[in-house]
């Protein structure tokens, strides 16, 4: 059994200790949180620390906190020569301190609190400095996930940007679409099978080829009509731009 402790309280350290606690491969040895109380509903109470120092020997720590902070925290660790992961898709191998050997356990999914997520299906992202570590690596991510792929630093960044359009970016679109359904006095519940319809879609098709609409077609006439009668200027700039991109197929403009 691989032995592992956490360290972070946020949505991603919390979904992993509830996937981990679920592995008969991986025993959560401890988890590091500045505040205990936020991980007491999830693991035992004398398994939470808030002291470095207070870190046993495991055969891997996570650590899952925001971007900024990983360099700061893995530099405080009092041990060296152990295998140091950090979750980010944004940060590279090298944020973590030397001192330890050093990989990735990146899980490419968006976490919300209260929001249950069914790991299994959730592509696991991994990379480390030598074969030997990946493999430790490799065995913790198959344990959770049925999707475990090796991608290095610079693939990584790229999934990272390509996940901000196709999550972030959507979801903005969610919202405006909710705006102007809002300001117009109709459900926004009549759009959702229409979502859930364009999102079943990439299971069977190319985007190129599932795409539709207006744009698509280049009918002017509606184009116009939609930007008349948008009333927010920061809605018809996104709806241009968008137009723009997909009658150029996504190419540069």
């Amino acid at each position: 059994m691989i032995r592992i402790s956490i360290i972070g309280s946020g949505n991603v350290a919390q979904h992993l200790i509830k996937a981990f606690s679920k592995s008969e491969a991986v025993e959560i040895v401890q988890v590091f949180s500045r505040k205990k109380e936020a991980l007491a509903s999830l693991v035992s109470f004398e398994k939470i620390v808030n002291d470095f120092d207070s870190l046993l020997e495991a055969d891997l720590y996570i650590i899952a906190v925001s971007d900024n902070a990983i360099s700061e925290v893995s530099k405080q660790l009092p041990f060296q020569n152990r295998v140091v992961v950090h979750t980010s898709g944004a940060a590279s191998l090298d944020v973590l301190d030397a001192k330890n050997r050093k990989g990735v356990f990146y899980p490419l999914q968006t976490f919300s609190k209260n929001k249950e997520v069914d790991f299994s299906t959730i592509p696991m992202c991994l990379e480390a400095e030598n074969t030997f570590d990946y493999r430790v690596l490799e065995s913790v991510a198959k344990s959770i996930s049925q999707a475990v792929y090796p991608i290095n630093s610079n693939q990584r960044k790229a999934l990272h940007v390509a996940a901000v359009f196709v999550n972030n970016f959507t979801n903005h679109l969610y919202l405006i679409g909710q705006e102007i359904c809002k300001e117009h006095q109709v459900p926004f519940e009549v759009l959702k099978p229409l979502i859930q319809e364009t999102a079943q879609k990439i299971n069977t098709l190319a985007p190129a080829d599932a795409q539709t609409g207006p744009a698509k077609r280049k009918d002017s006439t509606t184009i116009e009509a939609h930007l008349e009668y948008l009333t927010h200027e920061n809605q018809k700039n996104i709806y241009k731009i968008l137009t723009q991109s997909i009658q150029h197929n996504g190419k540069k403009l």
